[in-house]
């Protein structure tokens, strides 16, 4: 593999931990709220249980997409998917800043709910890692599968390159969900602009498996080729960098407030 070609792996590769760091701290948000009502040692294992069913979701997963991911239709129930819950987060996160407002002047005492057992706690938060796994994969296939071939040896059915750099992105994902969320949490925090631009991301690399659908020989609407365009692929990253850096510049930074720790929980319940 030469320079140029390692180069362009490692970039989707930096791309790709970026995004699931992002992603990641949202996700371990909310499964920090999930396991918040069992107690402490049994949170730690049904995080545990839950992320240990994410990596071998997300494993057997890149080992049949790979094998799925030249069908076309697959190609674009996944382009649908990624668009659906990028615009989905953007509307509700719109919509919640409006509900907050309401629910501010609303005195109304809520009733508590039933909190689940430890086994039902488990099975939630497998669902919900498997839940986030899957935007993860898609845009990790989405960024990975326009890569060059690597020369590496056939891995299920994607290039052993780009398997590699998918499998080490869904990986990544996940250690950051365990070990470094409090980080990617604080970063939100004070930049909740961030967390915007993630899912715009996110909608844009959808963009980008909707482009590689229509590319597809069997329907011809663009040229099979393009998608590995040198033009396209610039461009492609440039926007996707200029979404970045708008999501960190037009996010007025949020100052921390006296006594309010967002991560306090999320912290204690990652403690080794």
């Amino acid at each position: 593999m030469d320079a140029a070609l390692l180069l362009e792996y490692g970039w989707v590769l930096l791309v790709l931990v970026v995004l699931e760091g992002l992603l990641a701290a949202d996700n371990a948000l909310v499964l920090a709220i999930m396991v918040k009502h069992l107690p402490e040692e049994k949170r730690k294992k049904a995080l545990f249980y839950g992320l240990l069913g994410a990596f071998i979701f997300r494993l057997g997963s890149l080992f049949l997409i790979s094998f799925l991911v030249d069908v076309w239709q697959v190609q674009a129930i996944g382009a649908l998917y990624l668009l659906y819950i990028s615009i989905n987060h953007i509307v509700k996160k719109i919509m919640g800043s409006r509900n907050k407002t309401d629910e501010a002047v609303d005195d109304t005492p809520k009733k508590p709910k039933k909190q689940s057992g430890f086994w039902m706690t488990v099975f939630k938060v497998e669902v919900a890692d498997i839940a986030f796994a899957v935007d993860s994969i898609l845009a990790a296939v989405a960024l990975a599968v326009a890569l060059p071939p690597s020369g590496l040896p056939p891995i299920g059915g994607l290039d052993g390159g780009q398997f590699i750099v998918i499998f080490l992105g869904g990986f990544i994902g996940l250690v950051i969900m365990r070990f470094a969320a409090s980080f990617f949490v604080k970063l939100l925090h004070s930049r909740p602009g961030l967390e915007v631009a993630a899912f715009v991301i996110v909608g844009w690399v959808g963009v980008k498996l909707s482009v590689i659908t229509l590319a597809h020989p069997a329907l011809g609407v663009l040229d099979e080729h393009f998608p590995e365009n040198k033009i396209w692929k610039f461009g492609f990253y440039i926007v996707l960098i200029a979404i970045a850096v708008c999501g960190w510049f037009l996010s007025s930074k949020v100052p921390a407030k006296e006594n309010e720790n967002p991560v306090e929980e999320l912290e204690k319940q990652t403690e080794l």
